[in-house]
């Protein structure tokens, strides 16, 4: 039987608005009943974030939590998950010792989720699109301004160091369109210092600071990512990669390389310059997921709803029915009789919903990360055991979140 929490959390001041840049397109979103009210979020899989093995809280199948505000996005990072009400507050739940959990505290909260504390007054717009870095969480509220808190190890936050911090500080940016960040690094598109553009904060490993070099000090003040053409609109990150979405549908890679995760053809090499991807046609949405050495792949979504994914595939993760790793991208489908509407992924488990709502995962399960009631992993799709239709996923790691 599946196990629910259901918590039922107070609001604050309502004010209906419109994001300034959705979690995924509308055009991409599950059909819903008329009139329906998504108010829960449900997550499942498994944390981490500190070195206590109890913190890990493994769930294999979904819990839900239920809100008294409309959700209308979901997020998550390798230790934690946020929830985003129409109302503009963000609620968190998961580990918290490294002030992820932006309530200025640093106990764990896996049972109910807690309010991060932002300054009176601000009300938030979005999350960060893909991921989140290290034990560290993002945000843009109304007015276009980017919020960080929590672990900041390499300076991802761009506040020029590396101190962590309990509830969210506001970052450098103006007119924040786009966020993500994982690991050690974070990348925004955004205007600094009166420049609009995709900056780079943080660690340069494997070149994934996007500033045409490998290496080097992490950068703890915005620098700005080479190479990439003006009209980005949309960025993803995983462990040492980073990527980026064009208006024009196409897609760029830059970092880590040694399954082939750049999509180049070649494995090994990595890139500190973003390179193209060679896709036949117009990519409409992508999903960039990794979360230690040696994994890490790319799942996109064309404008003719053909599939592909590249790079790590030791747990099946590219959706191919096999475990071989890809430096091109190959193609994917979904079951026979299910068409995919949004996809993500997380450290070696990739997911969907199809356009009925339910949702499908496939790849690495030791974590409960199938979210089906086993740590079987699996390179055929299963379907997760979410009680309702689903509008929204995130997956980081080893955990993923839904709205249900």
């Amino acid at each position: 039987m599946k196990r629910i929490v259901r918590t039922i959390l107070p609001v604050g001041m309502a004010a209906a608005f419109l994001p300034l840049f959705a979690a995924v397109p509308s055009s991409a979103r599950a059909a819903l009943p008329a009139g329906a009210v998504r108010t829960q979020a449900a997550q499942w899989g498994s944390y981490f974030g500190d070195s206590v093995a109890a913190h890990r809280d493994t769930t294999l199948l979904p819990e839900a939590f239920t809100f008294q505000s409309r959700v209308i996005q979901v997020g998550s990072s390798n230790s934690t998950q946020y929830a985003l009400l129409k109302d503009g507050t963000v609620w968190a739940w998961g580990q918290g010792t490294r002030d992820e959990l932006g309530n200025g505290r640093t106990a764990n909260a896996f049972t109910r989720p807690v309010r991060v504390k932002f300054p009176h007054g601000v009300r938030i717009a979005f999350l960060a699109t893909d991921a989140m870095p290290f034990d560290t969480a993002l945000a843009v509220d109304r007015n276009g301004h980017a919020w960080g808190w929590g672990f900041n190890k390499r300076g991802e936050l761009c506040l020029g160091n590396t101190r962590a911090d309990k509830r969210p500080v506001e970052l450098p940016f103006k007119k924040v369109t786009a966020l993500a960040g994982a690991n050690g690094h974070a990348v925004y598109l955004a205007s600094y210092r009166g420049l609009t553009g995709v900056w780079s904060c943080g660690s340069n490993n494997e070149g994934v600071g996007g500033l045409g070099y490998r290496g080097g000090p992490s950068h703890l003040k915005p620098v700005a990512v080479t190479g990439l053409p003006s009209n980005v609109v949309r960025l993803y990150s995983a462990y040492d990669n980073a990527g980026a979405l064009t208006a024009s549908g196409a897609y760029y890679d830059w970092g880590y390389n040694k399954a082939g995760q750049l999509g180049c053809g070649t494995a090994g090499q990595p890139s500190g310059t973003p390179v193209k991807v060679s896709l036949p046609g117009i990519v409409t949405q992508a999903a960039q997921g990794g979360s230690a050495g040696k994994n890490g792949q790319t799942l996109v979504m064309l404008a003719t709803g053909a599939l592909y994914a590249w790079g790590n595939d030791t747990a099946g993760q590219l959706g191919d029915g096999r475990t071989t790793s890809s430096a091109r991208p190959v193609r994917f489908s979904p079951p026979h009789g299910v068409t995919y509407a949004i996809l993500a992924t997380g450290g070696a488990t990739s997911y969907a919903i199809d356009t009925k709502g339910h949702v499908w995962a496939w790849g690495n399960g030791t974590a409960g990360q199938l979210g089906n009631g086993d740590r079987r992993s699996s390179t055929a799709p299963v379907k997760v055991e979410v009680e309702s239709r689903a509008t929204m996923i995130s997956s980081t790691a080893n955990d993923a979140v839904v709205d249900s």
